[in-house]
């Protein structure tokens, strides 16, 4: 792959401009300054990295990310009331090209702007088609702080599945546990709207705080802070959609 070409996959602006940073000598490859735009790149080599201006950043043919989601932003590009989540993100990260119309990485379903915790996002599709699609019933945990004291009753109703006002057939917890007497541990396989606090005031209570624990089998990392980000290893991504792989 062309030089130009990588930095221009890679989100940093159209070709002209991904050419005028490596003619200007603002681009490294391997710690190597590389001036001409056309210089052939390896991009097979594992672990290749790059630098502009001084910023080293990983090649990656398709992103895959986590964010803890903090209180306060949107999974939105357009976001109405509050700042987006794609705010938190470097710029090339929302600027990276795809073959749809919409640039950049994308969030996998919706949190509220009030909800915190694991978030995914990615530039891949099928990997977002895969992530989202109720038919796939990747389960997600949830806690929540309640406002009343929660008792057995309804964690057997959580369990046993209750009516939405918006559809017919019960929706239940695929699990269900007090974490205490005003905090819950849920965990939902498909997704509505407001699934988790529609929920909870269907059976007499009230969701105060929610959190976002676990997508699959990837749980939010303890040292992943509010409003940061990371690359998704192959471990994780494993965690996530099995040893089959993504894209």
């Amino acid at each position: 792959m062309r030089l130009d070409d990588l930095i221009f996959s890679q989100g940093f602006g159209v070709r002209r401009l991904c050419a005028g940073l490596i003619a200007a000598g603002r681009v490294a490859v391997d710690g190597k300054v590389r001036t001409d735009p056309a210089t052939p790149i390896d991009v097979t080599a594992p672990g290749l990295t790059f630098s502009v201006e001084g910023t080293p950043w990983p090649y990656q043919p398709r992103a895959y990310l986590m964010l803890h989601k903090p209180a306060g932003y949107e999974c939105s590009q357009r976001p109405s009331a509050w700042p987006s989540v794609l705010s938190l993100l470097p710029a090339p990260l929302r600027q990276r090209p795809t073959s749809g119309k919409v640039a950049g990485v994308q969030p996998v379903g919706r949190l509220d702007q009030d909800t915190t915790g694991l978030l995914l996002l990615s530039d891949d599709g099928a990997f977002l088609h895969r992530m989202s699609s109720p038919k796939r019933h990747v389960p997600k945990v949830y806690e929540a702080q309640t406002r009343h004291p929660l008792d057995e009753r309804q964690l057997a109703r959580l369990r046993e599945g209750v009516v939405l006002n918006d559809d017919p057939r019960p929706v239940r917890a695929a699990d269900c546990a007090a974490l205490d007497s005003h905090r819950l541990s849920l965990t939902l396989t498909e997704g509505k709207y407001h699934q988790v606090k529609r929920m909870v005031a269907a059976v007499g209570n009230r969701v105060e705080t929610l959190h976002r624990a676990r997508i699959g089998g990837l749980v939010l990392p303890a040292d992943l802070a509010p409003g940061q980000w990371r690359w998704l290893g192959a471990r994780e991504l494993e965690l996530l959609v099995g040893d089959s792989g993504v894209g």
